[in-house]
């Protein structure tokens, strides 16, 4: 009987999509280590101080951001000071500055802004999307006249959440995702209640809001930048267009990867201030604005300081 030939077991040729996985991997540890854009060195810490400066110069600080910066500056009295050991300037005279109306919020029942929670702070924000501020701030304030407290937020029916908050648009989609929310987070921990979020990191906080529907990643930086009073820089759509303009994010980056970049290059010490003033600025100037075009002047008269950095790009 003929023996039957033993064939010689070669090894297994590497899957190319197995190869493609772990390149993915290694690409993406490398982008963690590196930066999302390691060969884009912009922007430099000498340039963030210095379009703060400028920017200051030209609005004030905005007086719709002062009570967070307060705040801020309460709970971390040595970032008043940046990397440079240097205070940021004074607020120019008021007939050189430009500043947004400021929208007074409803008083609370004991008269003092600083009971204002976590939640309060999430579901303005909430409010705020896809709308002006104005009319965020009524529709926030039109819910917690309606509705003194968060469980008869939770009680009651959509319909009428919605009739509450109507005067900030898209009522039915922002009352859906705020019951959502409130009962999700008295599944979870038994109460209504975020306060547990300031006692978690950065990271921490990112990954257990972003389990909530509705909540994406610009709502949570507003949360950690004006509710928490952690380092972080929200990119709206003002930021997204000035940064990208001045040449801060490479032109090919989505809002999530400038979100990561602009977070990686900019100091802690100037987030909070820059962020708030890119935002004023953008609604302000002619310039950077949704209509800028190629106008050079705001609307005081003013030469917009950032001109120069649209010039160095070689953007229009």
């Amino acid at each position: 009987m003929e023996r039957s030939r033993k064939r010689k077991l070669q090894a297994p040729k590497p899957s190319p999509v197995k190869s493609e996985i772990v390149e993915n991997k290694d690409n993406a540890a490398s982008e963690s280590v590196n930066g999302l854009y390691p060969t884009h060195p912009r922007p430099t810490p000498e340039e963030c101080r210095a379009v703060r400066d400028d920017l200051l110069a030209l609005h004030g600080f905005p007086p719709e951001f002062a009570k967070y910066r307060s705040r801020k500056l309460k709970e971390n009295p040595t970032s008043s000071t940046d990397a440079a050991g240097s205070s940021p300037p004074p607020p120019p005279p008021p007939s050189l500055s430009l500043s947004l109306p400021s929208v007074k919020s409803e008083p609370r029942e004991n008269g003092e802004d600083e009971a204002e929670t976590v939640l309060d702070g999430l579901v303005s924000i909430l409010l705020s999307q896809n709308t002006t501020d104005a009319n965020s701030t009524r529709a926030f304030a039109s819910l917690k006249r309606a509705f003194p407290t968060w469980e008869d937020v939770h009680a009651a029916e959509s319909k009428c959440i919605e009739n509450a908050i109507k005067c900030g648009g898209l009522a039915g989609r922002k009352a859906s995702c705020i019951k959502n929310l409130l009962k999700a987070l008295l599944e979870k921990n038994g109460k209504i209640c975020l306060e547990y979020l300031r006692d978690m990191s950065v990271e921490e906080i990112k990954a257990e809001l972003c389990h909530y529907k509705g909540i994406g990643p610009k709502t949570v930086a507003c949360v950690l930048m004006f509710h928490l009073q952690q380092d972080d820089f929200p990119v709206d759509t003002h930021v997204f267009r000035i940064t990208k303009a001045i040449g801060w994010v490479p032109g090919q980056a989505d809002r999530e990867k400038a979100y990561l970049h602009l977070n990686k290059r900019i100091p802690n010490e100037l987030k909070f201030d820059l962020n708030c003033l890119f935002v004023t600025h953008g609604k302000l100037c002619h310039m950077c604005g949704k209509k800028g075009h190629n106008q050079q002047r705001i609307s005081c008269g003013r030469p917009c300081p950032l001109s120069k950095y649209f010039c160095s790009t070689n953007l229009k």
